[in-house]
């Protein structure tokens, strides 16, 4: 018996270092079935427990035991090693950096509006279109069609930049079209939210910054006909579907013929009016279109823009455009 015993100290050393060393779970898995499975070499020196007299089989089985605990006791440890391990990315990973979180608060009511009008152009065929809010006088102003004595290329109109090449903030997003129509061919089916910049003194109504939509439609045989139904059904999604659409002359240096846009629905009515201006449209001037290098005599096409924060006040029944300026969460949690 004593050399039996002597036996056991050295085997859980060689298993012990067998399980430690184990380099997944695959290789875990084997060295426990190889020492303690079914067939394992402890449990083959439990059976062996059988041969020995009554007087030595709790000191050898005592003995048997405890390094079996001891292993299982590595193989646990060992498993929740390689577990982790496993479960690593295989790239390096700074664990410093900020966790994901659940996003808190909501979305400013000028951004819900600008999402749905948005939702409503793609659900026709539009892209979106970005372009710089810093500009050019010929993207602003040359290309669609306003010539330099223009009121609104006044200083008093619009914000110059103190730049040697008149820089300015742009008065509208129209100058997105001639950017777009400049860099592609047509057909051209673009939208362009953003920001604008007017010298307005704030009051209800007016602010110096606010947001317009501009919309572009370019391709063979466009027609006021393709403009009015555009128009209708866009409003009809962002009003709904009571909106009455109606097209007055009007003079804009970049359309002809040119449009102002009124509508009507319960909103205008609770308002105790017939009918809201809302928009002004047309079609392309042909000029345009030759600054950018389409051909007027096979191209037709419009283009009609809304300031996104007239919606939003309809929408909303809000009847300052500074509240949505003013960061107060009393109004802002209203959305």
């Amino acid at each position: 018996m004593a050399g039996f015993l002597d036996d056991i100290e050295p085997l859980k050393q060689t298993a012990l270092a067998e399980l430690k060393a184990a380099p997944d779970l695959a290789a875990l898995e084997q060295a426990k079935g190889a020492w303690i499975g079914p067939n394992g070499k402890f449990t083959a020196l439990m059976k062996q427990l059988g041969t020995f007299s009554k007087e030595e089989k709790p000191a050898a089985g005592k003995l048997i035991n405890a390094a079996k605990i001891e292993l299982e006791a590595a193989l646990v440890a060992r498993r929740e090693e390689r577990e982790l391990a496993a479960a690593l990315p295989k790239e390096p990973t700074d664990f410093t950096l900020p966790g994901r979180r659940r996003a808190l608060g909501k979305l400013h009511p000028l951004t819900q509006v600008t999402e749905d009008i948005v939702r409503a152009f793609r659900k026709i065929g539009f892209a979106v279109a970005d372009g710089p809010e810093i500009e050019d006088e010929y993207h602003c102003f040359d290309a669609l069609n306003t010539p330099a004595d223009h009121p609104a290329r006044d200083s008093q109109d619009t914000f110059y930049l103190n730049t040697s090449d008149k820089r300015l903030m742009r008065t509208h997003t129209s100058s997105v079209q001639i950017r777009v129509m400049k860099s592609q061919p047509p057909p051209v089916r673009i939208i362009v939210p953003g920001r604008v910049y007017r010298r307005d003194n704030a009051d209800a109504t007016h602010n110096p910054t606010f947001h317009q939509i501009e919309g572009l439609y370019v391709d063979k045989g466009v027609t006021v006909g393709d403009l009015k139904g555009t128009v209708e059904f866009v409003f009809k999604e962002l009003m709904g579907s009571d909106v009455k659409i109606r097209f007055r002359p009007h003079y804009f240096s970049y359309t002809e013929p040119s449009y102002e846009i009124d509508f009507t629905n319960v909103l205008v009515k609770k308002m105790g009016k017939d009918w809201l201006e809302i928009a002004g449209c047309g079609m392309v001037h042909p000029q345009v279109f030759e600054n950018v290098g389409y051909d007027p005599t096979v191209w037709t096409g419009w283009a009609f823009g809304f300031g996104i924060e007239r919606i939003a006040m309809l929408r909303y029944s809000i009847n300052d455009i500074r509240l949505f300026y003013e960061n107060d969460v009393r109004f802002l949690r209203n959305f």
